[in-house]
């Protein structure tokens, strides 16, 4: 069975994390092994680098009142997924499981290419590098107006939600701009919408993703049969001690 890659994103309080569990749940029932992910923070390393990127209130660092230069910032946020990559969704995927991660390349654009000003370019080409081109097979963008979205977080804001209104709102636009430039890929869901309406609309696009999945299985493994069968006959036709 082929693994499957799926990823959430948006602005934080969106709702990203009751999808994700409502999700694992539902593809467990079916029989699917699924892993559950998040970035920054997927390993153990990436934890390190999650307390040091995100600076919860508390953090030494987040006292010192130290700032991380974007650069750097990139950096570290492509390392995590380098590790992240390397160590849970590549071993996941070939062993034919879903990994559903709470946040990945997109995530990079658009708070550090949208929200802070970096160019796109270069930090897509650092990320790709990191992880080796690996991209999800479907993507959920949960929109939300980013000022109604703070409201329902549930605990003190970290470095990255406690960054203004202005860059919110720019990280949010960044989030649409390229579910736009990646119809294919994207869904973009009204995370306002109540849970289960958001629920359904992930659900009834995710057995549409599973059938098609099949379907490309089911044809590989045809086309497969029929050039082994190709071969056999060419091999048996070819007379003993091959041809003169």
């Amino acid at each position: 069975m082929t693994g499957l890659f799926i990823s959430f994103e948006g602005v934080d309080g969106v709702g990203k994390t009751t999808q994700v569990e409502r999700l694992r749940d539902y593809l467990e029932a079916a029989g699917r092994e699924v892993v559950v992910t998040r970035e920054p923070g997927g390993t153990a390393l990436g934890g390190s680098l999650r307390q040091l990127l995100l600076r919860e209130p508390g953090d030494a660092a987040e006292a010192d009142g130290a700032d991380i230069a974007p650069r750097a910032e990139a950096l570290i946020f492509a390392a995590d997924r380098a590790q992240h990559v390397a160590e849970v969704v590549r071993p996941a995927l070939e062993r034919g499981a879903v990994v559903i991660t709470d946040r990945y390349l997109d995530s990079s654009l658009a708070y550090q290419a949208g929200g802070r000003e970096l160019t796109a370019d270069d930090v897509r080409g650092l990320s790709m590098w990191a992880t080796g081109g690996l991209m999800p097979v479907r993507t959920y963008l949960l929109d939300m107006d980013p000022t109604a979205a703070h409201r329902r977080l549930q605990h003190d804001a970290d470095r990255m939600e406690s960054a203004g209104d202005e860059f919110q709102q720019r990280t949010r636009q960044a989030f649409l701009d390229l579910a736009g430039h990646e119809p294919g890929r994207f869904r973009v869901i009204d995370a306002a919408w109540p849970i289960e309406a958001v629920w359904e609309r992930i659900k009834a696009d995710v057995d549409a993703v599973l059938a098609d999945a099949a379907a490309d299985e089911r044809a590989a493994a045809q086309a497969a049969a029929a050039q082994a069968a190709v071969t056999k006959e060419s091999d048996g036709n070819t007379p003993a001690g091959g041809a003169r």
